[in-house]
C-alpha cells in the first residue's frame, strides 16, 4: 500500500474529468510566475488564466481557488510516495521516513520550492489547505502503522503512538528543514528507526 492509495480517499471528488494537457498548461503556468519571483500573494486566478493561456473558468473547474491550486503545483514537485512494504512496523516506518528524506533533498535542491514553503505558513489559507491535504493524511498514516506495531507486539503498548510519531518523524524535519547544512545520507530512516525501537519495543520482542 502506497502512501498515495492511503490518501485518495482525503481527495475530494472533481465534477467532470480533467484535460491533463489543460491541467498541466495551468500548473506550468504557476511554476513560471513563481520563477519569475511573483509571490504566492500576488498570483491570481486571472493571472494565472493569461499565463497558462486558458479561462478563468477552466482553473474554477479543477480547483476550488488558488489555495487548493497551490497544493496540487506543490504535489507535482515532489517525489512519488514510496510503497509501504507491510512487512513489518520497522520496514514501514523507514519507508516512511524515507519519503521525508527525499522531499528534504528536492526542497534544497529547489531554491523556489524553499521560497514557495516559506510563503506558504505566512499565508493561514494555504497553509491550512497544505495540512488538510498533505500533512494530516501522512501523519494519519504513520500513526496507522504505530498502531499496527502495538496490535502485531512490536511496539510497547504503553505508549502514546501520536507523541511517539512525533518523535520518528522529528529527527527528520530537524535534518531536513531546520539544518539545510545537516548531511541527509540513505542510512538515515533506518538509523533513526533502529535508535528509537531500541526503547520502544516490548521487553520480549527480538530485534530484527
Amino acid at each position: 500500500m502506497s502512501l498515495a492509495d492511503s490518501t485518495a480517499a482525503e481527495q475530494p471528488v472533481r465534477g467532470r474529468p480533467r484535460s491533463e494537457a489543460v491541467e498541466r498548461a495551468i500548473i506550468e503556468g504557476v511554476m513560471k510566475l513563481l520563477e519569475e519571483g511573483v509571490s504566492l500573494a500576488e498570483i491570481s486566478i486571472e493571472r494565472i488564466a493569461r499565463t497558462a493561456g486558458v479561462g478563468k473558468a477552466a482553473i474554477y473547474r479543477r480547483w476550488s481557488g488558488k489555495e487548493e491550486l497551490f497544493v496540487d503545483v506543490l504535489r507535482t514537485t515532489e517525489p512519488e510516495d514510496l510503497e509501504l512494504p507491510g512487512t513489518s512496523m520497522r520496514d514501514d516506518l523507514i519507508v516512511l521516513l524515507e519519503s521525508l528524506r527525499r522531499r528534504g533533498l528536492v526542497n534544497r535542491s529547489s531554491a523556489i520550492l524553499h521560497n514557495v514553503q516559506a510563503q506558504m505558513k505566512s499565508s493561514p489559507k494555504i497553509w491550512a489547505a497544505y495540512n488538510n491535504t498533505v500533512i494530516a493524511p501522512r501523519r494519519r498514516v504513520g500513526i496507522e502503522v504505530l498502531r499496527r506495531g502495538q496490535r502485531n507486539g512490536e511496539l510497547r503498548l504503553d505508549v502514546d503512538v501520536d507523541l511517539v510519531n512525533d518523535l520518528f518523524v522529528g529527527p527528520m524535519l530537524v535534518r531536513a528543514v531546520l539544518r539545510p547544512d545537516a548531511d541527509l545520507p540513505e542510512d538515515l530512516p533506518e538509523r533513526i528507526v533502529d535508535t528509537l525501537l531500541a526503547g520502544l519495543r516490548p521487553v520480549s520482542s527480538p530485534v530484527p
